[in-house]
């Protein structure tokens, strides 16, 4: 089937030493013929091979010249897209970035829209959708772990996965329907046992993919993470040293900051999306109060609660309120300016905590001891003593986060990791699926209740990698894709 050809500046519209117009379709190669010209001024594109870049100029229909250019040629079906691809690769600057893709476009092409170069490979059957997503998850990446994790997709860590999960479900189908139609020649004595067992295996195998999707999810996105506390505690000099710069204003006058401050923070292996509060406490100024209810709210709806404690100073009624805003979340304890002289330390935030909540947190130091120690009946409120003014106690900070949320480490081995919550959801309605057919085993049904419910969870795995999709969910996907991708 003939498509139409499409095109796209594919490199950042921004100015830099190379920018690259990419154009694809049935016509692209005679249509840069068109406007491509060598050394030696011969218009002689149509007869380059295959995967072969040549040096020369792109000009206009009265023959001016707009650019020089290095321009690379790939035949269907190798390609990205598997159809006739034209990859110019020019100077570098905006305007002449839009130039060139005018002069294309001018030719006979049409521009592209956000993806569509992706969604012709996955249409065109070069790759399945989960490595279609793997793409701009590459592109997005915000850490060392999310990289990996996507390029490990990209190279069909997840389809391989999926694709072993169908072919174990539609033998069980395949042999089901084909016992039901000839009981003469196939029996299924015997059978319900050996099928159970099946179930058994792709339940445990579903359940491992789903625990590996919140986790997976967090390190792709981030941790969402809200600093509170109140007034003058130190929590904006707390956001500038994991910034790594003055971001947050920092007096000694309390209520400085009045709104919310939000940036990423990476740390290598995860990301942190934080969000600075203004300072809670009691207060009858107008505008500061409208801060602390807006802290209040965004805490409510945070992955990590940071909490910084001035230890210089005692605890009041301010930090017993905080403990009840923040008593189900995930907490650490920032025990700030432990430089100064201490006047607050665990015993003491016990106590406070326990006349709240009855909870109780643990203390985390970078010692060497094995973290098991660290596990309190809670699980989810911890302390730490730094200095944000003496950067001390940052790597402790970094650790206690990876415990708190991966289990102390993160895992770069072969294990296949779910960050997409598309895929959450398929799998889960796999699960249930395969629920309702244990049920059914357990409750001595009829073979045919298995084939049913066996058949939606073959469904619901396609879905991942797009063998059971439709064409909006298609598009969808792909419009969330940058322009030239």
């Amino acid at each position: 089937m003939k498509t139409d050809t499409i095109a796209a500046i594919a490199t950042a519209l921004s100015d830099s030493g190379i920018g690259i117009i990419r154009v694809s379709g049935d016509e692209a190669i005679p249509i840069v013929h068109k406007i491509y010209r060598n050394k030696r001024n011969e218009d002689v594109l149509s007869g380059y091979q295959s995967h072969t870049i040549h040096y020369g100029f792109i000009v206009e229909k009265e023959g001016d010249l707009i650019d020089e250019v290095m321009v690379s040629v790939m035949k269907a079906p190798h390609s990205y897209t598997t159809e006739d691809t034209v990859e110019i690769n020019c100077h570098g600057g905006a305007l002449m970035m839009k130039k060139i893709l005018m002069t294309v476009i001018e030719a006979g092409a049409r521009l592209a829209e956000p993806g569509e170069f992706t969604k012709r490979a996955f249409l065109n059957g070069r790759m399945d959708l989960s490595r279609a997503e793997a793409v701009m998850d590459t592109i997005h990446a915000k850490n060392q772990f999310a990289l990996r994790s996507s390029i490990k997709q990209l190279r069909g860590a997840v389809f391989d996965k999926v694709k072993e999960l169908r072919e174990k479900i539609l033998y069980e189908i395949a042999f089901i329907e084909s016992a039901l139609d000839d009981p003469e020649h196939i029996s299924l004595d015997g059978y319900t046992e050996k099928l159970s067992d099946q179930i058994s295996y792709l339940m445990k195998e579903l359940n491992k993919l789903l625990d590996s999707a919140d986790d997976g999810k967090m390190l792709k996105e981030g941790i969402r993470t809200v600093i509170v506390g109140k007034p003058n505690v130190g929590k904006s000099s707390l956001l500038n040293l994991l910034v790594g710069q003055d971001r947050a204003i920092v007096t000694d006058i309390a209520g400085t900051t009045r709104d919310t401050l939000e940036e990423t923070v990476n740390l290598g292996e995860f990301t942190l999306n934080i969000i600075d509060t203004a300072g809670i406490r009691n207060t009858e100024d107008v505008v500061e109060k409208i801060g602390v209810e807006k802290a209040k709210t965004i805490s409510e709806e945070a992955d990590l609660i940071l909490y910084v404690m001035d230890s210089s100073i005692p605890l009041d009624e301010n930090d017993a309120d905080i403990i009840r805003m923040i008593k189900d979340k995930k907490t650490i304890i920032l025990l700030n300016k432990s430089d100064l002289d201490e006047v607050v330390d665990k015993s003491s935030v016990d106590a406070l905590f326990s006349n709240v909540c009855e909870k109780k947190c643990s203390l985390y130091e970078l010692s060497g001891v094995e973290k098991d120690e660290y596990r309190n009946d809670n699980e989810n409120i911890y302390m730490i003593k730094i200095s944000a003014r003496k950067n001390d106690g940052l790597d402790s900070l970094v650790s206690l986060i990876k415990k708190m949320f991966f289990h102390g480490q993160i895992s770069y081995d072969d294990e296949v990791c779910i960050t997409s919550s598309r895929h959450k959801e398929a799998l889960l309605e796999a699960l249930e699926s395969m629920k309702e057919v244990q049920g059914s085993l357990e409750n001595d049904m009829p073979e045919d209740f298995y084939s049913i419910d066996l058949m939606n969870a073959y469904a619901s795995l396609g879905r991942i990698i797009g063998e059971e999709v439709g064409d909006d969910l298609v598009n969808e996907i792909f419009s969330k894709f940058c322009m030239g991708k």
